[in-house]
């Protein structure tokens, strides 16, 4: 498959919506993630050199480097994402004594479990990101930076479903239940997040 970054938004969404294992959910939150990303650069673009935004220009230079890097991260993460569940879903069609599938199915589930525990991470910077950006920003561009905020915790919480959908392969009961507990404790940080980046501007409205 071609790397997801290569793809028109067309073709990504004809291939996601093609009856195959891959791109599936996990592309599709890490697409949330990196669309997020773009969007809250344009609204750093847009204030970096304003005169009235003087004194946050080191943080707003530095957050468009941020973001830039966070986008190429989460493309990179639905390809990781889209191989790994394409590879689980290859082995799973196999024996369960086949030398294949025992050699490699074990590696696969981590990899098809590591994707999106990543994706999910990567949301929860994001808007912490935004959340230290939403009152040093262009005001003209308050909405943008909200829509990023809406998707970086829609892409948080995607990636949480396909963390919950892969933790019962873990046969670690312990590790289980850590990965679990924080998954879950970073999907609430994403939505408290979205929330006080979506307050401050409404403060400004």
């Amino acid at each position: 498959m071609e790397p997801i970054g290569s793809l028109s938004v067309g073709e990504f969404l004809r291939q996601l919506g093609d009856k195959a294992p891959a791109p599936g959910g996990g592309a599709s939150a890490c697409a949330a993630g990196a669309i997020a990303a773009a969007q809250a650069r344009m609204v750093v673009e847009y204030s970096v050199g304003k005169k009235n935004l003087a004194e946050h220009q080191p943080a707003l230079e530095r957050a468009r480097e941020t973001l830039r890097r966070l986008a190429a991260i989460f493309l990179e993460l639905a390809d990781e994402d889209a191989a790994a569940y394409g590879l689980v879903n290859e082995l799973s069609r196999l024996p369960e004594t086949d030398p294949r599938r025992m050699a490699e199915y074990a590696g696969a589930v981590e990899a098809s479990l590591a994707a999106p525990r990543a994706a999910l991470a990567g949301a929860c910077d994001l808007l912490r990101l935004l959340a230290m950006l939403a009152p040093i920003t262009n005001r003209h561009l308050r909405s943008d930076l909200a829509i990023a905020a809406v998707l970086g915790e829609g892409a948080a919480r995607s990636a949480w479903w396909n963390v919950a959908i892969n933790l019962p392969t873990i046969a670690d009961e312990k590790r289980r239940a850590a990965i679990g507990a924080e998954s879950a404790r970073e999907v609430e940080a994403a939505r408290d997040l979205r929330r006080q980046v979506e307050r401050e501007i409404e403060r400004s409205l």
